[in-house]
């Protein structure tokens, strides 16, 4: 994990806030009703929706997922037209832990 760029993609005030509202995404979204029911990937919100909260367009909102998601904050999953982002905790929790170790 790059901790700079890690830091880098949560300098943003939008990405900060995408990653703090997927942490309880059923308090800031709408269910996702293209998601088919096979999907197993609990906690998912589609691009649609994440741009229709920030007011920006979908294809920065997608820039900034792919940011977040490189940094290693975010996992997707795409699902016929669809792709899907929640947060990888595990992604979250090592880069908290780095940073106690480099700090």
């Amino acid at each position: 994990m790059d901790i700079l760029q890690t830091i880098k993609a949560l300098s943003n005030e939008t990405r900060f806030n995408i990653l703090e509202w997927l942490k309880h995404p059923e308090e800031h979204f709408s269910p996702q009703e293209h998601m088919p029911s096979s999907c197993d990937f609990k906690g998912g919100i589609c691009v649609g929706s994440i741009s229709a909260k920030t007011g920006l367009a979908q294809s920065v909102v997608s820039g900034y997922l792919v940011k977040l998601q490189k940094a290693g904050l975010l996992e997707s999953r795409r699902s016929g037209q669809w792709t899907y982002y929640r947060r990888n905790e595990e992604g979250i929790n090592r880069f908290i832990e780095q940073l106690k170790k480099e700090l």
